[in-house]
């Protein structure tokens, strides 16, 4: 394609998709990208911070429902058999009712079973709580009548964005933070903090801390910059401990903007079970015309090279047949917690000396 033809295409790209292109003195393969249709949203109307759990053979989506100046007052639950076709549950908790302490500004929940039950853990007014529910889908109620995690000026940064994480051994970790990243352990009935914090935060980290086990390593990933910031992204460090320290990689960023697709960060991963199949849901400014505060939930392949680093994340490209290799026996046992590859330590990727 000639750069005349090209210029002109990119011209008529951006101007009906409402984003601001780059110049045409630029990369053309810059140029190029902007013309690529970019992968459809998997979830209706405007969404963010998406959270995948697996239960029984059901992947399920929990995010922020968006709205203006994230002044968000509720949450909702999506289901899928196959991670393509997308079934929403309605809203979980409404923080305008069923909370005490908040009433608005509801933001990144994060879900995990244990024993039965399920648990919501997510930020309102710059608090952390916790509600519980006999099913995923909802209801879930306050069972403390207060938050969890408050703001402590021992621990600087805003206490919002939690994950939950229990481990082999059975111990439940609560993370959660921006500007800083903490941990809690949580006790057995997993509303109960066992113990003071531990500050973790890696180099350049903001906001959106998620974890996985593979291979004997703890996976920890962050969201970098703000997320009304084109250049949202999404980073990763590793460590044989879930408190920490965190080893950073080399190019440890494995998902940024690209063409049209930008601010994509504060993200979640899931695994296939049984395989070492992994997905990673994240949000982006919305397609045309979003931003910061107008986003939709996307889903893209992830996977890891031989060393064990984590491959880069091309946030322009469509599944790779997702429907065969998401779909997962309802009749297998029931399980608690996701299932992580499980073999003999992998060696630590290469460090960045920072």
């Amino acid at each position: 394609m000639s750069m005349t033809r090209l210029s002109s295409l990119l011209l008529i790209v951006c101007a009906t998709s409402g984003v601001t292109c780059a110049n045409q003195d630029e990369d053309p393969e810059l140029l190029y990208e902007m013309t690529i249709e970019p992968p459809k949203p998997i979830l209706d109307g405007y969404t963010a911070d998406p959270h995948v759990v697996m239960y029984d053979g059901t992947y399920y989506v929990y995010p922020t429902s968006d709205k203006g100046e994230w002044q968000t007052t509720d949450f909702s639950v999506w289901s899928s058999k196959d991670l393509v076709h997308w079934k929403d549950e309605g809203m979980i908790l409404d923080v305008t009712r069923d909370l005490k302490w908040a009433k608005i500004s509801a933001w990144a929940p994060a879900a995990i079973r244990r024993d039965g039950k399920y648990y919501l853990y997510f930020a309102a007014e710059q608090k952390i709580g916790v509600a519980v529910s006999d099913s995923p889908t909802g209801h879930f109620i306050d069972p403390l009548g207060r938050p969890l995690i408050s703001p402590d000026n021992r621990y600087p940064g805003q206490a919002i964005d939690p994950f939950v994480f229990i481990d082999d051994d059975q111990q439940a970790y609560l993370y959660y933070g921006q500007a800083n990243l903490y941990a809690y352990k949580l006790k057995a009935d997993m509303i109960t903090l066992d113990g003071p914090p531990v500050r973790m935060t890696p180099p350049h980290f903001n906001e959106g801390v998620f974890m996985f086990k593979r291979n004997g390593l703890y996976y920890f990933m962050w969201s970098e910059n703000d997320a009304r910031d084109t250049r949202y992204q999404v980073a990763y460090g590793v460590s044989r401990s879930p408190l920490g320290p965190i080893t950073i990689p080399n190019d440890n960023v494995i998902l940024r903007k690209r063409g049209r697709v930008v601010g994509t960060g504060h993200h979640s991963v899931i695994q296939v079970p049984d395989t070492d199949r992994w997905y990673i849901f994240y949000h982006r400014h919305a397609i045309p015309n979003g931003s910061g505060y107008l986003r939709e939930t996307c889903i893209a392949d992830m996977g890891f090279e031989p060393d064990g680093h984590i491959s880069k994340v091309d946030p322009l490209a469509p599944l790779l047949e997702p429907t065969a290799a998401a779909m997962w026996s309802a009749e297998a046992p029931a399980r608690d917690v996701v299932p992580s590859v499980r073999s003999s330590p992998a060696p630590l990727p290469t460090a960045d000396p920072r």
